[in-house]
């Protein structure tokens, strides 16, 4: 799992607390990685997404693709824990 997002999104903190809760949901303890894309270390690929972007095995668990807005917050805020959820029931 990865959280892609750059730092002054507001809805970054809400994406983590999702993430932790969804994990607790579905009864797993995985860590996952964390790309700030005004990080100098982070892949070109993640700089394409908007904030934040929850990826389960490298698929937005919003189903669409984030991709192309760039730096940009996401229109619907955090993805949601029973979403994220459902993306690591379904593909992880």
């Amino acid at each position: 799992m990865e959280l892609v997002y750059f730092s002054s999104c507001p809805n970054v903190g809400f994406a983590r607390e999702n993430i932790r809760e969804a994990l607790v949901e579905v009864g797993r303890d995985d860590r996952w990685s964390e790309w700030d894309q005004e990080g100098t270390g982070t892949p070109a690929r993640y700089k394409a997404f908007s904030s934040p972007t929850v990826l389960v095995n490298g698929q937005d668990v919003m189903g669409v693709s984030g991709m192309g807005l760039g730096r940009s917050c996401r229109a619907g805020g955090a993805p949601s824990a029973n979403r994220i959820a459902k993306a690591i029931r379904d593909n992880g």
